[in-house]
């Protein structure tokens, strides 16, 4: 029978770029996607961008642009990341929606009308130079339970849950400022209400694997269920709470209702009813998450389905971390790549095929390490598949395939019937078994070609319809390999379609072989991994994260409504040191947006004559480009050079003010002409 399927992916923060840590949840889930609709199944993929909350807010300050624009440009760079990694949605929305708003309210009705939600004044920490309430993410400090530094204002790795005020020596992330305490009103989801129903849900349900079961009882269902604080004090950019103003519904309370508002969207845009999918015994609906949000998942996110009449997940998918060569991801040692620079130096495919090498149906930490991703690429794809193919295309071209399928020794057959258990372990997300077997059928397969020897065959005129034949067995091989690896690499499935004349559709064309067929001309299909791309990979994303560094060390955006204090002065110099500067006034003949960057402009300056220098200057949210062009400024003309990875900045213009929006750039009395120097 064919399956109804409703899949989510976590959704992504609009707050930074992908990068190959978040790969690992999307690349699973679009390989299981696939699968299903190989299979013959009715299967959506829905996923949104995650808008709301404090860090988008701050972040929008710093830049002088609207939240609504932050996360616009986020989306459409999530979504371009995505597709460069061959990841289809059905539908990609955002929880700064209407749809979503309007699910919210009926959520926040039933949880309401089950008498859930209480009301109460609590202490929360403020960052007083951000002037803003900070969520759990944005503090750090000292586990009170294990004494483990630098951990999360919610949880600590030792597995203890807390709330921020429970800190020792607590930070915020926003400033580096100490939190204050300050008093404000909070609502509260009383979820050992649901203790019960949860418990039992755990218990009864196939929805989890067994080891995240045992962790909640453990962990959480063994005592009392911590109310669960929904709500932000205003500011915070976010839905205001209808019966509570001032008060904003929590980002955890809107996110996970963002996967029915993509659905509901899904559902206007193609005439289809958001109840067979959300309300409808006959509908399966997965969640792919990674373990550090379990808690959201499987007992808020329940809980709020139970309370307000919508379907529970029939499978909450958790994976573990990426580790790089054994090591968390690290911007200063360029493994924290992103997707944009993966994309820059290698192909898409060997990220999609070695994370399906390592994925099991556990809940594990997968490694990438540089010498086994380069290994497993050259040897499996490009030596093993890809190879069957290669060393036979370029005279199948000319011979075509056989009228019948030729005795192969029983390859063909046995590969069939190992559909099933390939089948099995993709449906249980045990990829890793699953491209095991499938390479183990690579191994037999090779050597049908090593001995038959067609390259000799093509020399002799008598040998023709023998060379035919080996073929269409290789080819018939390589076809059948490519089924089985459609999910993880659909553009190999394309080009063996281009190439045998039939597009693969079906996991069913798998046990036929075909004959009788014209072969089109041979193209290459995939090259080897070449050492010398990841290392150009991994130094520019270290030479991105330098270059982050820099800018992040720029003056920022000052919250206050207060003038900042003056800034001490600077230690005594001599009128040597001071002669060392060289400052000349200079004319912005052109001014412009950096597209990649957040904070900067890229000015042309003029010296006087033909000398121009290129200067990137930190002052995008205080100035348009146009209003700069014509003006006279001061520049620091002997800065050495600076290389940055948009270009090289000749220089420094001069500027006053605490950063961001308020900078204020020097000018000159006209009269004055470029090249003069500053005394």
């Amino acid at each position: 029978m064919t399956r109804r399927i409703l899949v989510t992916s976590a959704l992504p923060y609009a707050n930074g770029p992908i990068h190959i840590g978040h790969l690992v949840e999307y690349i699973q889930t679009d390989i299981w996607v696939r699968f299903q609709k190989l299979r013959g199944n009715r299967c959506i993929y829905v996923c949104a961008d995650d808008t709301h909350g404090t860090a988008i807010m701050i972040r929008a300050r710093k830049e002088g642009r609207s939240e609504e624009e932050l996360i616009a440009a986020m989306s459409e760079s999530h979504q371009r990341d995505f597709s460069g990694f061959g990841i289809e949605f059905d539908h990609y929305g955002s929880t700064h929606s209407d749809a979503n708003r309007e699910l919210c309210g009926e959520f926040w009705k039933s949880l309401r009308a089950n008498d859930l939600i209480a009301e109460r004044e609590i202490e929360q920490l403020y960052d007083p130079e951000a002037q803003t309430f900070l969520a759990d993410r944005f503090v750090r400090g000292t586990c009170p339970k294990c004494g483990k530094k630098d951990q999360p204002g919610d949880n600590c790795v030792c597995g203890h849950t807390y709330s921020p005020t429970d800190l020792i020596d607590p930070k915020s992330t926003l400033s580096g400022a100490t939190p204050e305490l300050r008093k404000a009103l909070h609502l509260f989801v009383e979820l050992d209400k649901l203790h019960e129903f949860l418990a039992t849900w755990i218990d009864s349900s196939d929805a989890l694997q067994s080891e995240t079961a045992n962790y909640l009882k453990g962990h959480f269902l063994a005592n009392e269920l911590r109310d669960w604080d929904i709500s932000r004090p205003g500011p915070y950019f976010g839905f205001e709470i209808p019966d509570s103003p001032g008060n904003y519904w929590y980002v955890w309370f809107d996110a996970p209702i963002g996967y029915i508002a993509s659905t509901k969207q899904w559902c206007d845009a193609n005439g289809e009813k958001l109840e067979d999918w959300w309300k409808s015994d006959d509908c399966e609906i997965h969640h792919f998450i990674g373990k550090d949000i379990t808690y959201f998942h499987t007992l808020f996110w329940p809980g709020m389905l139970k309370t307000a009449g919508y379907s529970l997940p029939t499978k909450v998918r958790i994976h573990g971390f990426l580790t790089v060569t054994g090591e968390k991801m690290s911007k200063s040692t360029g493994t924290l790549v992103s997707a944009e620079t993966y994309l820059k130096h290698t192909k898409p495919a060997y990220l999609r095929y070695f994370y399906a090498t390592k994925l099991t149906a556990r809940v594990e930490d997968i490694d990438l390490g540089i010498d086994e991703f380069t290994d497993k690429i050259n040897s499996d794809l490009v030596g093993k598949v890809v190879n069957l193919a290669s060393r036979v295309g370029k005279f199948a071209s000319s011979t075509g395939l056989s009228a019948t399928y030729p005795d192969d020794g029983g390859l063909f057959q046995a590969a069939a019937d190992a559909g099933d258990e390939i089948a099995a372990a993709y449906e249980s997300c045990d990829y890793s078994r699953a491209m095991r077997r499938i390479m183990e059928l690579a191994d037999a397969a090779n050597p049908f070609v090593e001995h038959a020897k067609p390259w000799e065959m093509k020399k002799d005129a008598d040998r023709q319809d023998e060379l035919r034949d080996v073929c269409t067995v290789a080819l018939n091989l390589f076809r059948q390999l490519t089924i089985y690896l459609t999910p993880v690499l659909p553009e190999l499935a394309q080009q063996c379609g281009d190439l045998l004349g039939e597009e693969i559709t079906s996991w069913e064309q798998s046990k036929t072989p075909l004959t009788g067929t014209a072969v089109a001309k041979f193209q290459r299909m995939m090259d080897r991994v070449q050492p010398e791309d990841l290392k150009k990979m991994i130094d520019e994303s270290k030479e991105l994260a330098a270059e982050e560094t820099k800018q992040d060390n720029l003056p920022t955006f000052n919250d206050s409504d207060q003038p900042l204090k003056d800034e001490p002065l600077a230690d005594e110099i001599t009128i040597d040191d001071f002669a060392k500067v060289d400052l000349r006034v200079a004319r912005v003949v052109n001014a412009e947006h950096v597209p990649e960057a957040n904070k900067l402009l890229k000015l042309t300056l003029s010296l006087g004559g033909d000398e121009r220098r290129q200067v990137f200057a930190g002052i995008k949210a205080a100035y348009e480009p146009e209003a700069l062009i014509g003006r006279l400024v001061v520049m620091v003309a002997n800065l050495q050079p600076r290389k940055m990875r948009f270009g090289l900045s000749e220089g420094m213009v001069t500027a006053s003010g605490p950063g961001g929006a308020e900078v204020f750039v020097l000018g000159v009395d006209e009269g004055a002409q470029p090249g003069q120097r500053v005394h």
